[in-house]
């Protein structure tokens, strides 16, 4: 997969009778760095100034959050990030100063990677969300365990404004069919107090405590059997009444009509030359 790692740094801070107690720092080269300790594992998203992921980081992402998840000693993930906010989607001037159609495949396939490892990740993923999660971000906050964010933050799906289609699969994870509707088709997006009257997020805490908010989530699940753990997530999983990976595939169909049109360029041009956009259709 694109992407690799520059640095590994493992601390084996304890025996074998103390595996609990280790301590494992990764950083990879598009801005994601993983650190495990007390069975907790934080991935952190940092990638200035929006994090918005290009290919490579969608990809770079699944891998380390499938690899982080087969870890034996993590019992329950925290996916967080650093800047303004927690994740703006996909690197739309990539795409555009990208000849053909390879970026546009590759950021599909890489979104799709990067959201199904969300779901499949063997142990409970906790998103700690703050500042906007926009786009590729509701893929992987809708397809996380449980979702917990600061005071102010905004979710919302402005793919029609880019000419694209997406996601709307996960935003009805975490609103109600019309208002995920509603969303789609005005691009608007809902603050995190919506969604936390609704039940979808856990908890809206001050940015300064999220984190803290997040770890006390994550050390309740630790404190259960990892086995258990894990069986419980496969099993939920497979009760659900919407096949994920499928229904996102179903949408990036569109995308792809959206782009052989034309009117996804126009979209997307407009954006990068912060113009309002002139759609042929």
């Amino acid at each position: 997969m694109p992407g690799g790692t520059v640095l590994i740094l493992t601390e084996l801070e304890a025996s074998v009778e103390g595996l609990g107690r280790n301590r494992i720092n990764r950083e990879y080269s598009m801005g994601i760095s993983v650190n495990i300790a007390e069975g907790i594992a934080e991935v952190v998203m940092d990638n200035p100034p929006v994090n918005a992921l290009t290919v490579a980081g969608w990809y770079e992402l699944a891998e380390v959050l499938t690899s982080t998840g087969r870890n034996q000693e993590v019992g329950a993930l925290v996916l967080r990030a650093e800047g303004r906010g927690w994740n703006a989607g996909v690197d739309i001037k990539e795409m555009q100063n990208t000849e053909g159609f390879d970026a546009l495949l590759g950021v599909n396939r890489g979104c799709y990677a990067a959201f199904a490892a969300v779901y499949e990740c063997e142990v409970p993923v906790i998103s700690a969300v703050h500042g906007f999660c926009l786009g590729g971000g509701i893929g992987l906050v809708g397809n996380s365990d449980i979702i917990v964010a600061a005071e102010g933050t905004r979710f919302g799906l402005p793919e029609v404004n880019q000419g694209a289609l997406g996601a709307a699969t996960h935003l009805a994870r975490l609103v109600p069919q019309h208002k995920m509707r509603e969303m789609v088709y005005t691009a608007e997006p809902v603050d995190a107090a919506l969604l936390e009257s609704w039940g979808s997020i856990s908890k809206v805490v001050p940015l300064e405590n999220l984190r803290d908010a997040a770890f006390e989530v994550a050390a309740k699940i630790c404190t259960k059997s990892r086995f258990v753990i894990r069986r419980a997530k496969e099993c939920l999983n497979g009760i659900d009444v919407v096949d994920v990976k499928r229904s996102y595939r179903f949408e990036q169909g569109f995308t792809y009509e959206l782009n052989l049109s034309g009117v996804a360029d126009e979209a997307r041009d407009a954006f990068v030359d912060k113009t309002e956009a002139k759609f042929s259709k």
